[in-house]
């Protein structure tokens, strides 16, 4: 029973979270479109599951807190930082560069919500990840200070998911489970 209801269910919170997003957005409430909502929240899971490389297992759900704050506020200061650099006539002009930062984690979903991070974030573009997944390649919009840049990204970014993912720093120490 329990393994027929898992094949059903693969990941029971995305099924949830698709039929909420639908519902959602759906501008009428009819029962075709609850229906709809279900049958699409069911089979959406079922169909990408072979998609998914690990199962997920988060270790520091509080962390994820503090990680989607930090990027919800990147978000906007790089937005505002973004149209200002283009709206700007004179003074210095941009310095775009690729970065090659060097990788701690190596979970395929932290590599995976890194990316996605690094994207949502304007002024950044994830453009290349190692082979071996050692470092990433990232093109920026307008660099200061690389070095800077590279500490900010680990400790901003790959510290907080190496933590929710890995259960350990960014720097590799396994931290102590509360």
């Amino acid at each position: 029973m329990k393994a027929a209801l898992r094949r059903l269910l693969p990941a029971p919170l995305l099924t949830v979270a698709l039929a909420l997003l639908w519902l959602v957005l759906e501008p009428s409430f009819t029962g075709a479109n609850v229906a709809l909502a279900v049958l699409l929240a069911i089979v959406v899971p079922i169909v990408v599951a072979p998609l998914r490389p690990t199962p997920v297992r988060i270790r520091r759900p509080w962390t994820i807190a503090r990680l989607v704050l930090a990027v919800g506020h990147d978000v906007v200061m790089s937005n505002i930082g973004v149209a200002v650099a283009i709206m700007r006539t004179g003074g210095r002009p941009l310095r775009p560069a690729f970065v090659s930062i060097p990788l701690a984690i190596r979970d395929p979903n932290a590599l995976a919500a890194l990316a996605m991070i690094t994207t949502v974030v304007p002024g950044t573009v994830w453009c290349e990840l190692a082979r071996d997944a050692s470092a990433v390649r990232l093109h920026v919009f307008d660099l200061d200070d690389e070095a800077a840049f590279v500490a900010d990204y680990k400790s901003r970014y790959e510290g907080p998911l190496a933590e929710i993912f890995e259960g350990r720093g960014a720097h590799g120490a396994r931290r102590a489970v509360r």
